[in-house]
């Protein structure tokens, strides 16, 4: 684990926080923040060598991996029902999967339709469906769903990625309107330039975010008091204009 794992002094043993995306980033950094202020964490993601070495060092009591493509209704599913026989509960989500593909332009560039399907897919399907597949039991237990979109879900940028972006907050305002009345809490967090390999080949002398960096402001708005909602988590740079 790395030495800049919150503690926040608010963990709770019991509770169970399933992530997508979790192989590295930021779902890896909530990973780590996560099991350092005392939840269990479920980590999903394609690449299961890189969720179980992730697993191994959080420790097996505490993290659970499963290779889930998130666009896959019974894959999410069958990762929810592990999770229960698991841990018995399921208590957030933080739906965090999605990437950015093909050319950033409309107009311009390699012709990429195969991969914006792939990344509408992920980005928006994906995000939708890891909603329905976890929200039943978090509306049980009263907790908490979070999703990841983008500064480009604020002010648009060229190319579909934005768009997807853009979605991704509309459906985080949705859920919201939908389960607070049952006491879920809804956050959408959006990051501006992470630190990733896609923003060091675009601005190789731009600031950028770190995964720990959003992952302290996740583990901010998980550990509210429960009458206390983060709605929205926009995290820029301090040198990022737009």
């Amino acid at each position: 684990m790395t030495d800049q794992t919150v503690d926040t002094g608010k963990a709770d043993e019991g509770k169970v926080l399933f992530i997508t995306g979790a192989s590295m980033g930021i779902g890896a950094a909530v990973a780590r923040h996560a099991v350092g202020a005392g939840y269990r964490v479920v980590l999903t993601a394609r690449s299961l060598d890189k969720l179980e070495a992730l697993a191994a060092e959080l420790g097996p009591e505490r993290a659970l991996a499963l290779k889930v493509d998130v666009t896959e209704w019974k894959e999410l599913e069958g990762a929810v029902a592990a999770t229960l026989a698991r841990f018995g509960r399921l208590d957030a989500a933080f739906a965090n999967a999605g990437f950015t593909a093909g050319t950033s332009r409309y107009a311009s560039g390699d012709p990429t339709p195969d991969e914006w399907k792939d990344m509408i897919l992920t980005n928006v399907l994906g995000a939708a469906l890891t909603a329905r597949a976890t929200l039943p039991e978090i509306v049980k237990a009263k907790g908490h769903f979070f999703l990841v979109g983008s500064v480009a879900g604020r002010v648009t940028t060229p190319g579909p990625y934005s768009a997807t972006k853009w979605a991704v907050s509309g459906m985080g305002d949705s859920i919201r309107k939908e389960v607070s009345g049952q006491g879920v809490r809804v956050t959408i967090v959006e990051p501006g330039r992470v630190d990733t390999e896609f923003w060091r080949g675009g601005k190789p002398d731009a600031q950028f975010l770190q995964g720990d960096d959003v992952a302290r402001a996740v583990l901010y708005a998980l550990t509210q008091p429960e009458h206390v909602a983060i709605n929205e988590l926009l995290i820029r740079p301090t040198l990022q204009e737009i």
